[in-house]
C-alpha cells in the first residue's frame, strides 16, 4: 500500500467514524474507497467492519449522557442486536456476496420513508400513550404508576432490532440509519437519545460480527486496513459525538435522509456497474 493509499484510507476512516456517531452510513465512505483500491468486496466488508469497531466505541462513549435512564431498554435490546450480528456475520461468510445485497435497496428506502414520517408516527405513539395513561388513571386512580409499553410494541421493537442486527452483521452500511428510523418511530424519545441508543446497538452488532470474522474468516482480513480504519475512526467517533448532539432534530433528520440516499445510490450504482 502506497502512502497515498494509506492517506485515503485514513481520511475515509475518519469521516466514517464521524458520521457513524452522528447518523450512520460510515461504511458508504470506507467501502467504496477500499474497493477502488483493489480490495475484493468481501475483504473490504470484513476488514472495514472490524476497523470501525474502534469508532463505535468512541461514538457510544461520547453519547453516554443521552443513555441515562435507558438502562432497561438497553438490557432488552442488546441481546437482539448481538444475536442479529452473529447471524449476519455467518451469512456473510457462508453465502454468495450477491444473495443478500438484492434486498438492501428496499431496506434503505423503507428506512428513509420512516425517517420522513417519524414525527407523525412518534406523535401518534405519544397520543396513544397519553390515552392509555388517562384510561388507567380513570380506572385505578392518579397513583396507578407509569404506563408501560404494550407487549406488541415491545415485540415489534425487539424483532426490528434483531433484523437490523442481521443486516448490520452482513453488510454494515446504513444500519444506523435504519435503527434511528425504526426506533424513532416506535419509541417516544428525542432523536438525540435515540441516536445514543443506536450507537450502542450498532457497536454490539459490530463487535459480535467482528469476532465471527476473526474466528471463522481470518483469511478475508487485511490487518493493515483494519489498523488504519480503527485509528482514524476512533478519532472520528469522538468528533461526531462531540458535535453531533448540537444539531437540531430537523437538521439531524435531514442529514439522515441525505446519507441514506447516498447509500442507496452507491449500492445501486455498484450493482449496475456505474462505479
Amino acid at each position: 500500500m502506497t502512502w497515498l493509499e494509506i492517506s485515503l484510507v485514513l481520511l475515509a476512516g475518519l469521516w466514517a467514524g464521524t458520521i457513524n456517531a452522528v447518523v450512520g452510513s460510515g461504511t458508504l465512505v470506507t467501502f467504496p474507497v477500499l474497493v477502488a483500491l483493489g480490495y475484493s468486496p468481501l475483504v473490504a466488508t470484513v476488514s472495514n467492519g472490524i476497523g470501525l469497531v474502534a469508532g463505535g466505541v468512541s461514538g457510544a462513549w461520547g453519547y453516554r449522557r443521552e443513555l441515562r435512564g435507558q438502562g432497561r431498554r438497553l438490557a432488552l435490546l442488546l441481546p437482539a442486536s448481538a444475536v442479529g450480528g452473529a447471524v449476519g456475520a455467518v451469512l456473510l461468510l457462508q453465502l454468495p456476496e450477491s444473495s443478500f445485497e438484492t434486498v438492501v435497496p428496499a431496506l434503505i428506502v423503507l428506512a428513509l420513508v420512516l425517517v420522513v414520517l417519524q414525527p407523525r408516527l412518534q406523535a401518534r405513539l405519544r397520543r396513544r400513550t397519553e390515552a392509555r395513561a388517562a384510561q388507567i388513571a380513570a380506572e385505578h386512580g392518579p397513583d396507578a404508576g407509569p404506563v408501560r409499553s404494550s407487549r406488541w410494541l415491545v415485540a415489534v421493537t425487539l424483532l426490528a432490532t434483531l433484523l437490523i442486527g442481521v443486516y448490520g452483521g452482513y453488510f454494515t452500511a446504513a444500519q444506523g440509519v435504519m435503527l434511528i428510523a425504526v426506533l424513532g418511530s416506535l419509541l417516544d424519545e428525542s432523536l438525540q437519545r435515540i441516536n445514543g441508543l443506536k450507537n450502542v446497538l450498532t457497536l454490539v452488532v459490530n463487535v459480535v460480527s467482528a469476532a465471527f470474522y476473526i474466528i471463522f474468516g481470518s483469511e478475508t482480513i487485511d490487518w493493515l486496513v483494519v489498523a488504519l480504519i480503527a485509528a482514524s475512526s476512533l478519532v472520528g467517533g469522538a468528533i461526531g459525538a462531540r458535535y453531533g448532539r448540537r444539531l437540531p432534530p430537523n437538521a439531524l433528520r435531514g442529514a439522515i435522509v441525505v446519507l441514506g440516499v447516498v447509500a442507496l445510490l452507491r449500492i445501486l450504482g455498484t450493482q449496475v456497474g456505474w462505479w
